[in-house]
This record gives structure tokens, C-alpha cells and sequence, in this order.
């Protein structure tokens, strides 16, 4: 059974750099479309990136384009999530979300990991 498992998170000073991984045990994760998520305390749950399976798209939100970068690791087993320049804003739960019902993006049908705290301080 699919489980998508984030890693990576921590506390960190702002302008510093984090990296997060996703990965599935067992699975190899380049079949399926990969979106990022984040929750900010109090905020709704924000898309900020989508990396497709089939058409090989990338997309990035405003808020983070020019500083995350997605990238497919380890022959399609993970998936990260380089952060840099990260600014306190940035702080939230970060999840992984695979795609079970196409091999691009947009997610339609979620499957969730359980998330890893991103928090950077001022």
C-alpha cells in the first residue's frame, strides 16, 4: 500500500536553506504526480509546487517561486523539496501529496503523507 513519507524538517533562521524528501518505501514515486503542500498556523492548506509523472510540468505558487525548487532524487524514489532564502512566512507543516487517479497534475485524488515542520525564525 502507497504511503508517502516527508523528512527534512526543522527550525531554521531566515535567509537559511532546508531541504525536504518524500518518499513512498517501496514505491518509485516518478509514476505519480507529486504536489507539495503547506499549512500555516491558522492559514488554509496552500499548493506550492506540482511536478507531473507523465508530461514532466513543474509549477510553482507566487509565494515561493524563484526559492523552492522540485526535483525527482534517487532514480524516481523521492521526491524534494529544496528551500531556500526562507523567510519566516515560510513556516507551516509541509506535506507530501502523490496523485492516485492521473500521472500529471492537478491533484484530484490525494493521497496525503503525515507532514514535517518547517519553522523559521526572525
Amino acid at each position: 500500500q502507497l504511503k508517502l513519507v516527508e523528512s527534512g524538517g526543522g527550525l531554521v533562521q531566515a535567509g537559511e536553506s532546508l531541504r525536504l524528501s518524500c518518499a513512498a518505501p517501496g514505491f518509485i514515486l516518478s509514476y505519480y504526480a507529486i504536489a507539495w503542500f503547506r499549512q500555516a498556523p491558522g492559514k488554509e492548506r496552500e499548493e506550492i509546487s506540482c511536478i507531473s509523472a507523465k508530461d514532466g510540468k513543474l509549477s510553482y505558487a507566487d509565494s515561493v517561486k524563484g526559492r523552492f525548487t522540485v526535483s525527482r532524487e534517487d532514480s524516481g524514489q523521492t521526491v524534494a523539496l529544496q528551500m531556500d532564502s526562507l523567510k519566516p512566512e515560510d513556516t507551516g507543516v509541509y506535506y507530501c501529496v502523490a496523485e492516485l487517479a492521473d500521472m500529471n497534475c492537478p491533484i484530484f485524488k490525494p493521497l496525503w503523507g503525515q507532514g514535517t515542520q518547517v519553522t523559521v525564525s526572525s
